[in-house]
């Protein structure tokens, strides 16, 4: 489990393998013996399992192999060398509960349609930035305003809502700690939906098919 409250920001300095599996090697400022073989590790979202890792100058480096079902239903498959990624290790007992729960299991790809800049009257800390993006269908409805979202692994709350497009704002700190300052209209990144929302959807549905 995570936060979606993002620790450190990694980038991709090889991708190997095809379609069907592919080891992807990530540099980061994370010491080495702080990264257990098999540990999980968000990256932009979807859960990772690292599959090595080793000294690099004051951090690390660590693979993790993505199998096609991530690449189909994930931007992993996109991700080049140099590709920058949001990063956080998994929740230990005792860990403050930052964000809210996300599992790292990414339910699709949403798209940015629009950023705005938000400025405030003598704001010494800078401008927020607002993104307006479009989920896919088959979760819209999991979406809801003042609710939570995981965003390429960044925990945020939902705006506004109107259909399947929803808002979101960054003020100046997260767009400094993660790769959210980079993203513009027309990018895709990888949405999970609230795990309560899918609870209670599901609940519904089941009732509706218990008989009465």
């Amino acid at each position: 489990m995570f936060t979606g409250l993002v620790t450190d920001v990694g980038r991709v300095v090889a991708v190997d393998g095809d379609a069907r599996l592919r080891r992807i090697v990530i540099e980061s400022a994370y010491a080495p013996d702080g990264i257990a073989l098999g540990a999980s590790i968000a990256c932009s979202g979807p859960c990772l399992t690292a599959v090595s890792v080793e000294s690099h100058g004051a951090g690390c480096r660590f693979a993790v192999d993505a199998a096609a079902e991530t690449l189909d239903r994930t931007t992993v498959g996109l991700w080049r060398e140099g590709t920058r990624v949001n990063l956080e290790r998994s929740l230990r007992l005792g860990d403050e509960m930052g964000g809210h729960l996300v599992t790292g299991h990414v339910d699709g790809i949403a798209e940015i349609v629009a950023r705005e800049t938000v400025t405030g009257e003598d704001n010494p800390w800078g401008a927020s930035e607002r993104f307006t993006l479009r989920a896919p269908a088959a979760f819209a409805a999991f979406i809801a305003e003042k609710g939570s979202v995981c965003l390429d692994g960044t925990s945020l709350t939902v705006n506004a809502v109107s259909g399947r497009d929803f808002s979101v704002l960054l003020i100046p700190h997260s767009l400094s700690v993660t790769t959210w300052e980079e993203r513009r209209a027309g990018d895709r990144v990888n949405l999970e939906v609230d795990l309560i929302a899918r609870y209670a959807a599901r609940l519904a549905e089941a009732r509706g098919l218990m008989p009465g």
